[in-house]
């Protein structure tokens, strides 16, 4: 029998489990080990699931940088045909998320993978951002210098013109605002930014504007999880 290796989707905001189906917790419940980007906000959040659950009775790998020790550890539970469990701080694991390079093992070793369906911050973006949903690229962050970070604002914004496409990124939240302000001031006035803050929680914001409209409507994005899109295609 071989290993199964579960992708299990984690929340995005603090407490908000209502946006996961309820087949995640017999996911977990099937493992007997957990690799994960952030031991203890993985526990609290497998807590939160079901407070039956026994912590203390699964086996616990750190893959927050995938080196040779965890890479060699998650091969030896694959060999002993184990039920493992990928947990990654937010969102989907493997996707802008930790989790990537233990899937690709898992492969090469001819494991079972389940993806588990849950909250993905990069699609429920796009989802409501009303920008194309057909032809769209996540190029995650954008460079910190201001002159690199213009050149590629700009670049990304012609290409999106060209070739139709939605551009998706992100930043560290405390850095949110000033890339606000670069986009609406290096973007042509017409181009289409949709700013998406606080996903699954209570204090959610999504909207979609203008270069220009935007610089009447500043939003406060300080140290809030955002993701921003950009659309300047037909």
């Amino acid at each position: 029998m071989a290993a199964t290796v579960y992708l299990i989707p984690t929340i995005l905001s603090e407490g908000q489990t209502g946006c996961l189906p309820g087949y995640i917790l017999d996911a977990v419940k099937n493992c007997s080990v957990f690799f994960v980007e952030n031991e203890r906000s993985a526990r609290r959040f497998l807590k939160l699931l079901s407070k039956e659950i026994v912590i203390d009775s699964y086996e616990w790998y750190n893959m927050k940088e995938v080196n040779d020790q965890v890479a060699t550890s998650f091969k030896q539970k694959i060999k002993q045909e184990k039920i493992i469990g990928i947990v990654s701080e937010a969102g989907c694991p493997g996707v802008a998320d930790p989790g990537q390079q233990l899937v690709l093992i898992a492969q090469e070793m001819e494991a079972t993978i389940k993806p588990l369906v849950g909250p993905n911050s990069i699609l429920l973006a796009l989802m409501a951002s009303g920008m194309n949903g057909q032809h769209f690229q996540f190029v995650g962050y954008l460079p910190i210098e201001v002159n690199e970070r213009i050149k590629a604002i700009k670049s990304l914004e012609s290409e999106s013109k060209q070739k139709n496409c939605t551009q998706i990124f992100i930043e560290t939240p405390y850095r949110n605002n000033q890339l606000m302000e670069t986009l609406i001031t290096t973007c042509h006035h017409q181009t289409k930014i949709c700013v998406a803050v606080d996903l699954t929680a209570e204090t959610e914001n999504i909207q979609t504007k203008t270069a220009q409209q935007w610089k009447t409507a500043m939003p406060m994005l300080h140290k809030r999880p955002a993701i921003f899109l950009m659309y300047s295609g037909l």
